[in-house]
């Protein structure tokens, strides 16, 4: 007979058997430091890379103080939809109450009063990485070089401020593999649950 939880996202109080096994807390320093490092690393790659695309001579065509604060605008609304985007995943999954936030080093969308089995933290963790991977289009069609520039910051954040989702999605990926992991997402602060 199949297990009854095996189609369930998440268990609303942690079952028996279960340890604690691995702790992520962007409020503690060093996690901190290191995530956001990581995020840095990204960004400064991929603006590295966008000289490729875009010709450096370009930019003394065109430019409009007004494009500044559209990008300043859109990195603001990119914060707040990538983590509605990790809300809108937690709720059509498990439908439970979501809490939203910011601290000095992260925003951040979690479900705390439930634990969320593998697949529905990855799918929940990967949901911004993946809709938003559509920023980079643009910068193949548009023709001022301003433009371009200014696409590529928004997806250099995005990519960069996947990088907690990304190394949650990497410990998934190698270190806790079975499905009856849990995870308690306060936002903040994410501890993987294993069976003894």
């Amino acid at each position: 007979m199949a297990d009854k939880r095996e189609h369930k996202y998440y268990e609303k109080t942690l079952p028996e058997g279960y340890e604690e096994a691995f702790v992520i807390d962007a409020k503690d320093k060093k996690t901190a430091v290191f995530l956001n490092i990581a995020a840095v690393l990204i960004m400064a790659a991929i603006l590295t890379a966008s000289v490729l695309i875009i010709k450096p001579s370009d930019f003394f065509k065109s430019y409009s103080l007004l494009r500044n604060f559209l990008l300043i605008a859109a990195m603001v609304a990119y914060m707040v939809l990538h983590e509605l985007v990790h809300g809108a995943a937690y709720k059509l999954l498990t439908g439970q109450k979501l809490t939203f936030g910011l601290t000095l080093s992260v925003a951040y969308c979690g479900v705390p009063e439930i634990y969320v089995y593998r697949r529905g933290a990855i799918i929940a963790l990967l949901a911004p990485f993946t809709v938003f991977l559509t920023l980079i289009i643009p910068v193949f069609f548009l023709e001022n070089a301003w433009d371009k520039l200014y696409v590529m910051v928004l997806f250099a954040m995005h990519i960069g401020g996947c990088a907690g989702d990304l190394y949650d999605t990497f410990l998934y990926l190698f270190r806790f593999r079975e499905p009856t992991v849990l995870m308690r997402d306060t936002g903040p602060k994410q501890t993987f649950y294993r069976k003894k």
